[in-house]
Order: C-alpha cells, then structure tokens, then sequence
C-alpha cells in the first residue's frame, strides 16, 4: 500500500491539533525540526520512516497511524453463509464478523455450539488471548485442563496459546461471540 506525501502531512497535522500541541511543541518531543513538521504537514516533503518514528515515539502514537488507509467511522458486519467455517461434523458453525486486521490485530467471529458439539482446537501463536461472550445457552471450555463453564450473559477471557476444547454438554444451543487478540509483532 502506498501512503501519498499529503495524506502522511494530513494525519500528522491531525494528531498534532488534537493533542493540542503547536509545531514548536512537537518539534521538541520529536527531535524533528520546525521547518521540517511544517514542510511535511503541507505535504511539500516526503518524511523517512526514520523520521516518522521519530514522530511517532515523540507523540506516543503507533507508526501506522500515518499508514494506514483512512478508517471509516463504523462497519456493519453480517452473517454470511458463504463464508461459514464448519466444524465437529457441523455441529459448530463459526461466521467472520470481521476478518483478522493487522492494525488492530483482531479477528471477531460469531459461533453456534450444537448440543454434543466437542470442538478442540489447537495452540495458537504465543501471546494470542480470546474472548467469550455467550450469547445463548451455555457452554464448557477445557482451558489446559481446567473446565470452566460460562452461561448465558457471562464473558471469559482466556490465553489461547496452549491447546483448549470448546463444548456443548447442555440440551440447548450455545451461540457466542469470540474476538482473537493477536500480541504485535
């Protein structure tokens, strides 16, 4: 992806006006000269990524906030059948809400658990945590060892770097939602 010189000059002049600060300010945290601010914010200068961090530290900001392609302010996500990952002998659906988004680092799914579901999955990369909130039903999860059950209402926050098993013991359907937090890289 390519981040054009106005755009960079553009969010830095943002984040600075929101931060309250003044060029001078700036230019004291970052160690990165008046003119030079100036010169980038007006987009008459293309910055290293030397300086850019230079400004992202000063102003304690991620690096990608200058490169990143401007967000929009919400997304509505939907179920789609299409792109349902089945498991357990199609006893657990899982549906992408929001595909996994590397400057956010997180991916969110909604899940149906049928009764007699027992999905095991296994270890994820070092430092990956997941959230549970059932939506319905109930369901019992094999954290290292350990069941816990979570209820209807109730929201579990787990480390997902060991191997853990999802199950539907219960009579009822268990739906969820589940949010995977992957640590930066």
């Amino acid at each position: 992806m390519t981040t054009s010189i106005p755009s960079i000059g553009e969010r830095l002049k943002k984040i600075r006006t929101s931060q309250n600060l003044t060029l001078d300010e700036v230019a004291k945290i970052t160690a990165v000269s008046k003119p030079m601010l100036g010169q980038i914010e007006r987009g008459q200068s293309s910055p290293t990524v030397n300086t850019l961090w230079k400004i992202a530290t000063g102003l304690k900001i991620p690096l990608s906030s200058f490169l990143r392609e401007q967000q929009a302010e919400y997304a509505v996500a939907a179920l789609q059948a299409k792109d349902v990952i089945v498991e357990d002998d199609g006893r657990m659906r899982a549906y992408p809400l929001f595909t996994y988004d590397p400057v956010r680092n997180v991916e969110t799914f909604y899940i149906e658990f049928d009764p007699g579901c027992d999905h095991r999955s296994e270890k994820h990369l070092d430092g990956v945590e997941e959230y549970i909130l059932v939506l319905r039903g109930k369901m019992e999860l094999d954290l290292n060892g350990k069941p816990v059950v979570v209820e209807e209402k109730q929201a579990l926050r787990f480390r997902a770097d060991t191997p853990h098993v999802y199950s539907n013991p219960f009579e009822e359907i268990c739906t969820v939602h589940n949010m995977i937090f992957y640590p930066n890289r």
